[in-house]
């Protein structure tokens, strides 16, 4: 099943449309029967999605635009964005049973998040996919997620 939520369908949107979008809170479900895609799957796992968030958290710790972001002991940050990943393309619900739904947005609301930041984390994000040596179609799909949840988490 293929869930889509009608804002994640419009990033350019700014802060004062998206409270108030018509689409606000609604989320289209597609059955794709045995079409389903299943990027986890499709890239390795778990284990691929680990190798990628330690690749991107090793950029980040040398990142001084990105790194007060993040508590100074990343060890839960890893687990943390490899099981959501992990969940997020397909995987067993293992993020949800631990931290709850993924509230992204709100999870994302107290940093000060602007193009300069978006821009940093994609730029580190996509480097990681590319050091992880994912192979295409599953970079693409992970590049578009990422290019696409980076711009809506802009806040400022």
């Amino acid at each position: 099943m293929l869930h889509l939520e009608g804002l994640f369908l419009s990033p350019g949107l700014s802060s004062a449309e998206r409270r108030n979008h018509p689409w606000k809170g609604i989320t289209i479900a597609v059955d794709m029967g045995e079409a389903e895609l299943n990027v986890h799957n499709m890239v390795g796992g778990l284990p691929t999605f680990e190798k990628l968030v330690n690749h991107f958290y090793d950029a980040v710790e040398r990142d001084p635009l990105l790194r007060p972001m993040y508590p100074e002991d990343l060890t839960d940050s890893r687990r943390h964005l490899a099981l959501f990943l992990s969940q997020f393309f397909g995987g067993p619900p293992e993020y949800s049973i631990m931290r709850g739904h993924p509230r992204l947005r709100a999870r994302h609301l107290p940093f000060v998040i602007g193009p300069k930041e978006r821009n940093a984390w994609v730029r580190h994000m996509l480097a990681a996919v590319d050091l992880t040596g994912i192979q295409e179609p599953g970079k693409s799909h992970l590049t578009r997620y990422f290019e696409e949840a980076a711009t809506f988490m802009i806040n400022q």
